[in-house]
């Protein structure tokens, strides 16, 4: 990329958001514009909150919103407290916070970033999309703003919260099913990938080893993530949102496909469901670019030289 791209990142940190965020902040092809916390990993007060302690970390100045506290027309689900603790982002202890949060909502700093910007925004989603999906309900005049988005989220093969369906899918699949039926170009790092992305402890080790402020959390967040998927039989602690904004600056890493994407939102066993036309046996124009394989070694090695960048700003 010559110019930057700009971008508004929309999350609920979350250790992998949290590690997302460290990369496209030290990305020179990716200018923030915007931060805003959805409710997801946990309640959005908690999401903000942990959002702003990550931006003060990294050195990231940019305004930052909350969006509401539930989904668009569900109840909200419970994320175990073992994934993420109890304050959604646990682990090494986080700078306070030296930015203050928006008086508007999240979908009013988007709408009003999208406004501003001189050219089409890209939104990096890596939480539930309640938030993207109120700004094109809220805003459709401001859809030809968004230049595309790059969501963490689904999975065409299979689920992890539910046989069918992906946690971030899940908790808003309305929202989902707005955003994907919205036109607006889509690259979805769903579970095919991102279980695929793994970083293993030895990767750990590496990344320990660039002994700078940023790094010496990132790795206590990634020791904190991985215990709780070793538990489960994991080999590595999967980076799902890294995926949404590596995609942005190294598509490369990836293998891709493009399909036509639909959100199920009403059925008894697979509500929350991303149903992928992988064979195109509908003949529907494709949605969404989905991610389904990834080069791991040169995704670590890239992600491990992001986290190293933070060497030369202190």
């Amino acid at each position: 990329m010559n110019k930057p791209v700009p971008v508004i990142l929309d999350a609920d940190p979350g250790h992998d958001d949290a590690i997302a965020w460290v990369v496209a902040n030290a990305s020179k092809d990716l200018k923030i514009l915007a931060c805003t916390a959805v409710n997801g990993n946990c309640n959005v007060h908690k999401a903000q909150y942990n959002a702003r302690r990550v931006m003060t970390l990294i050195g990231l100045n940019a305004p930052v919103a909350a969006g509401r506290n539930c989904p668009l027309y569900r109840e909200s689900l419970s994320a175990p407290a073992n994934i993420h603790g109890e304050s959604g982002l646990d682990g090494p202890a986080l700078p306070e916070p030296v930015m203050e949060l928006e008086e508007c909502s999240a979908v009013e700093l988007m709408a009003r970033t999208l406004k501003n910007s001189d050219e089409p925004v890209t939104i990096v989603a890596t939480g539930p999309l309640t938030n993207v999906a109120q700004l094109l309900l809220a805003h459709p005049e401001l859809k030809n703003r968004i230049a595309r988005i790059s969501l963490m989220g689904g999975g065409i093969k299979y689920g992890n919260w539910t046989p069918a369906a992906e946690f971030n899918i899940l908790f808003d699949p309305e929202a989902a099913d707005i955003v994907f039926s919205s036109g607006i170009p889509i690259i979805m790092a769903g579970l095919d990938v991102t279980e695929k992305a793994l970083i293993k402890p030895e990767d750990v080790e590496a990344i320990k080893a660039i002994s700078n402020p940023v790094s010496e959390i990132v790795w206590q967040w990634l020791e904190f993530f991985y215990r709780f998927h070793l538990s489960i039989g994991y080999r590595g602690a999967p980076m799902h949102d890294v995926c949404a904004v590596m995609a942005l600056i190294h598509p490369e890493v990836f293998t891709m496909q493009s399909m036509y994407v639909k959100i199920e939102t009403s059925g008894m066993y697979t509500t929350g469901k991303t149903v992928g036309d992988i064979y195109n046996v509908t003949g529907i124009k494709p949605n969404a670019t989905c991610l389904i394989d990834v080069d791991r070694p040169e995704f670590v090695r890239l992600l491990t030289e992001y986290i190293r960048c933070y060497s030369e700003v202190q």
